[in-house]
């Protein structure tokens, strides 16, 4: 682990600020310095109402001590200290001199994106990309030796994907993505293209976030992206095949000087509507109209981003020998800065891997020279050594069906040392396969159906109570039965990133699995005294359709118990899942199952009458009331008496007969199959 635990940052605009917030998150001490007095604690609280969200909990915030740079002093105990003031050489180089005497042993880091290191008189260069928090990348420049317990830092703490580079312009991130970028705007205005075209075709040719181009400069703001390239026009040779893009920066100027900068000002290329809709800028009028729906592959698509497929590889071997002279470092920081499938060489077919980082292992290495112990179409199971097995998915979005439910019984009758839950998806699960459940609900196979939600139920239970340890080990959205199987493991090791929650309300049913039951029971483990809190809490989060934005808050929200842990960097999740599964499996017995004390029909009324409340106020529809009046019916424990302890099994068939009870409901149909044409939940 890394010995640096105190970071000051120097300069609280966005980049200082956001990297100050990040690190908070991670459990470091911060202390964030701002040239205006004051201007440190306004950044401060303008990240606690920032959206998305720059910390991981609103409480990190307390970790941030602020002050002007007449308070350097602060600084004293801090083991890296990230410059983030104006792009002016002079300017820092005062700023270094400070800072040394202040803290003279710590590590002094730049984060520019313009000035090469060869101009500055710090320790090297640390560039974050902004969000700092949601953009994995820190391409990192000077000598390795010195920059080593930054480098362990970044990796370990803040979860950064660190990536060495050469001092060259741009870096690889920025150099390489300025003409992919200019390349895709150019061709775009040329070919007067919509721009939700454009992003969508980007987005499908690349595999980049559905944000696309312009979309992305909205994000990390024009005003920012115009002084990447005025800085690189002045600092690469008259050569640079970057000169010859013919960008559209009367374009880009004209949308700065009229404030609309991105996200952060009034819109740039999109922008919401009083109603939060979508608009998007017609180039052509300058008007702001409702943004149009593409897929990315129609035949204006497809030359449109051949063109730039093929201009911004060619740049990618044209440039680096320059920027690192390593294919597989080019590759990797587009993937984690600019969030791409592949990198430019993996998509030439010259990829090549960068070396791991002790404490990093993907499941590449677990496949690599062997076959699964088992498998089937929608899950594999891996040997990952020391007797531990791991569960892999890979169905769409890891959505969960039979096949995924019978490989882990199977599975639990192997009887591993351990059993690890991962995959390296987008999304760890996003819940139970819809298009299955509404094929039974719409064939009327009611019996199939029952059979379907009690096999899931018994193999999760299973899992729970198995006589060796289960670890769940989530990244990106455990949602649904991704939830669920989570809170039936004997501990989690979640990416800090994950998303966790039961929203089943959003297509009309309620949790079917045993979520209703296991966050009954971890909610009453806190709340012991009485039967109706811990039902009213667990009514208001699964009501509520809550879903987490960090593991911090899942943590909060009863999803992740005291005891389950926390990785950083995804890269590490199942090296530390492996590990947590190990040290379980020394000494261990499994859970006994647990009886829970519920209100039943009294606490049933009470929560029905909050839920009239809402329907009265226009806060909840119709059906909103039949589908909470169902999930109160469950939480309370149906005619449950609050003097005599009910079994699992209780709560396990009260959830059944809610789902197939409501799947009888035409509303939820209806809502169901909204959610799986349009990805949104229908209101009804």
């Amino acid at each position: 682990m890394t010995a640096i635990t105190r970071v000051g940052v120097i300069g609280a605009g966005t980049m200082g600020a956001g990297i100050a917030a990040h690190a908070a998150s991670a459990g470091l001490e911060v202390v964030l310095l701002d040239i205006v007095p004051g201007g440190a604690a306004m950044a401060v609280e303008r990240l606690g109402k920032a959206r998305p969200a720059a910390f991981m909990q609103p409480s990190d915030a307390r970790r941030i001590t602020t002050g002007a740079v007449a308070d350097l002093g602060l600084l004293a105990g801090c083991g890296w200290v990230i410059e983030a003031v104006i792009e002016d050489a002079a300017v820092k180089h005062e700023v270094y001199g400070e800072v040394r005497t202040a803290a003279p042993t710590a590590v002094v880091t730049s984060n520019t994106s313009t000035i090469p290191l060869a101009e500055l008189a710090c320790d090297g260069i640390t560039h974050f990309f902004n969000p700092p928090r949601y953009l994995r990348l820190l391409e990192a420049v000077g000598d390795e030796t010195v920059l080593a317990d930054v480098i362990a830092c970044a990796d370990e703490r803040l979860g950064k994907t660190v990536v060495r580079c050469n001092d060259a312009p741009g870096f690889i991130a920025n150099r390489l993505g300025a003409m992919w970028i200019d390349a895709a705007i150019a061709e775009a205005v040329a070919r007067g293209l919509d721009i939700e075209l454009a992003d969508a075709a980007v987005a499908r040719a690349f595999g980049s976030p559905r944000t696309g181009v312009f979309g992305l400069l909205d994000l990390v703001g024009i005003d920012l992206s115009l002084d990447v390239t005025r800085s690189l026009a002045e600092r690469l040779p008259a050569g640079d095949p970057l000169h010859d893009v013919d960008r559209p920066l009367a374009l880009m100027e004209a949308l700065v000087a009229s404030g609309r900068t991105g996200r952060k000002g009034s819109g740039g290329f999109y922008r919401l509507a009083p109603d939060r809709s979508k608009l998007a800028l017609d180039l052509a009028t300058d008007e702001y109209r409702p943004a149009r729906r593409y897929r990315g592959d129609e035949p204006a698509a497809g030359d449109f981003a051949a063109a730039v497929r093929e201009r911004t590889l060619a740049y990618a071997e044209q440039i680096l020998d320059e920027v690192s002279g390593d294919p597989g470092a080019v590759d990797l920081a587009m993937e984690a800065g600019y969030a791409w499938r592949a990198g430019p060489f993996a998509m030439l077919g010259r990829a090549a891997t960068q070396p791991r980082r002790p404490g990093v292992v993907h499941l590449a290495d677990l496949k690599q020279d062997r076959e699964p112990v088992q498998r089937n179409p929608s899950a594999s199971l891996w040997d990952a050594g020391d007797g531990v097995l791991c569960v892999e998915f890979h169905t769409k979005m890891n959505a969960l069906d039979a096949a995924i439910v019978h490989l882990l019984a199977e599975t639990i009758d192997r009887q591993p040392r351990a059993l690890v839950v991962y995959n390296e998806g987008q999304q760890f699960s996003v819940g139970a396969n819809l298009a299955g459940v509404l094929m039974f609900a719409n064939t009327g196979s009611w019996d199939e159906l029952d059979g379907a939600i009690r096999a899931g139920q018994e193999t999760f239970a299973a899992l729970r109570h198995a006589p060796f340890p289960v670890v769940g080990a989530p990244a990106g959205m455990a949602l649904g039965g991704g939830c669920e199987i989570l809170l039936h493991c004997d501990g989690v090791q979640a990416h800090a990133e994950s998303a966790i929650g039961l929203p089943e309300v959003g297509v009309g049913i309620v949790p079917g699995w045993g979520g209703c039951l296991r966050l009954l029971q971890r909610l009453t483990a806190r709340a012991p005294y009485g039967p109706q809190a811990p039902v009213q809490a667990a009514f208001e989060t699964i009501g509520l359709a809550r879903v987490s934005t960090s593991a911090a808050e899942a943590r909060a929200l009863g999803f992740l118990g005291p005891d389950d842990r926390i990785t950083m960097n995804r890269d590490r999740v199942l090296a530390d899942a492996i590990a947590f599964a190990l040290e379980l499996a020394d000494g261990y017995s499994a859970p006994e199952p647990q009886e829970l004390r519920l209100p039943g029909p009294s606490g049933r009324a009470a929560l029905e009458l909050g839920i009239a409340g809402h329907v009265l106020a226009g806060r909840a529809l119709p059906h909103d009331e039949v589908v909470l009046g169902a999930l109160a019916n469950v939480l309370a424990g149906g005619d449950a008496d609050p003097t005599v302890p009910v079994p699992e099994q209780h709560v396990y068939d009260l959830e059944r007969a809610a789902v197939i009870s409501l799947l009888h409901r035409e509303p939820t149909l209806e809502r169901a199959e909204h959610m799986l044409v349009t990805g949104r939940p229908l209101r009804n």
